[in-house]
C-alpha cells in the first residue's frame, strides 16, 4: 500500500507532537535544591510564600513553552499565507516575549534556574512545521499550537488555585490571559479542527522523560532572552469578549 508523504505528516501531527507542556520531572540542578518528593511538597520558603515542586516546574514549563513557540511565531510571520496567520504570529511573539520577561524576573527572586533550550519534543514541533510550506504550513502550525495551548489550561488552573507563592500566582494569571489570547487568534484563522484537537489533547503520546524535559543550561551560559519585537511592543493582546451566536428559538 502506498502511503503519501502528506499522510505520514498528518499521522505525525496526530501522534508524537502532542502535549507540549507535560508534567516535567525537572532535575533539581535546574531549580532550587529538591528537598521533597511530592509535587505539593514545599522545597523552599521565600518572602513571597512557600515554593512547591509544582510551582517551580510551572515556571520552567512556561519558560520552555516560549523557547519553542517564539521561534514558531517567527516562522508564522514569515510563512503564513493569510492576514489571520500573520496576526497569530505577532501574538505569539508578544505573548511569549512578555511571559519570558516575567519568568526571568521571578526566577531570580525564587532561585529557579531556567533552561535555554526547549525539550527535544518541543524542538520537533518546530521542525515539523518548518518542513512544510503554503497552506500545509498554516494548518500544521495552527494544529500544533492549538493543541499545546489547550493542553496547558488545566495546569494553569491548578497552579492558580493551589499555589501559596504570590509570584507564581502572578505568573499563572498572566499565563492564563496569554493562552486565552493565543487560542483566540489561532481559532480566528479558521484552521482549527476541534474534533482533532480534542482527540490529541486527551490522547497524548507516552514519551520518555528525556524527550519532554528541557536540557540544563551550560554552566555560566547567559540566560537566553526572548525580546518583544520593537514594532510590536504596543500590540494589544487582551483576548476579546466571546462573540455569542444567535439565541436559540423559543420552545413551546
Amino acid at each position: 500500500m502506498r502511503i503519501s508523504r502528506r499522510t505520514v505528516g498528518t499521522a505525525f501531527v496526530g501522534g508524537a507532537m502532542i502535549l507540549t507542556l507535560t508534567a516535567l520531572a525537572y532535575p533539581a540542578m535546574l531549580g532550587v535544591q529538591n528537598t521533597a518528593t511530592g509535587q505539593d511538597r514545599i522545597i523552599a520558603n521565600t518572602k513571597y510564600g512557600p515554593l512547591t515542586e509544582a510551582d517551580r516546574d510551572f515556571v520552567v514549563r512556561v519558560r520552555a513553552a516560549g523557547l519553542w513557540e517564539y521561534p514558531l511565531g517567527t516562522l508564522v510571520l514569515q510563512r503564513g499565507t493569510t492576514p489571520a496567520m500573520k496576526e497569530a504570529g505577532e501574538h505569539l511573539l508578544v505573548g511569549h516575549g512578555r511571559l519570558d520577561a516575567t519568568c526571568r524576573r521571578i526566577s531570580q527572586e525564587l532561585g529557579i534556574t531556567l533552561p535555554n533550550e526547549p525539550s527535544p519534543q518541543q524542538q520537533q514541533f518546530v521542525a515539523t512545521a518548518e518542513g512544510t510550506a503554503g497552506k500545509e504550513f498554516d494548518s500544521t502550525a495552527v494544529t500544533i499550537m492549538r493543541v499545546a495551548h489547550g493542553s496547558i489550561f488545566p495546569t494553569v488552573a491548578k497552579i492558580r488555585a493551589n499555589t501559596r507563592n504570590s509570584l507564581v500566582r502572578q505568573l499563572a494569571d498572566q499565563t492564563n490571559d496569554t493562552v486565552l489570547d493565543h487560542i483566540t487568534v489561532l481559532e480566528k484563522t479558521g484552521l482549527v479542527n476541534h474534533e482533532q484537537v480534542t482527540y490529541q489533547q486527551t490522547n497524548p503520546p507516552k514519551l520518555p522523560q528525556d524527550q519532554t524535559t528541557p536540557p540544563p543550561p551550560q554552566p555560566g551560559a547567559p540566560v537566553r532572552v526572548l525580546d518583544v519585537p520593537e514594532d510590536l511592543k504596543d500590540l494589544e493582546t487582551i483576548a476579546p469578549n466571546p462573540s455569542y451566536g444567535q439565541p436559540s428559538p423559543q420552545v413551546g
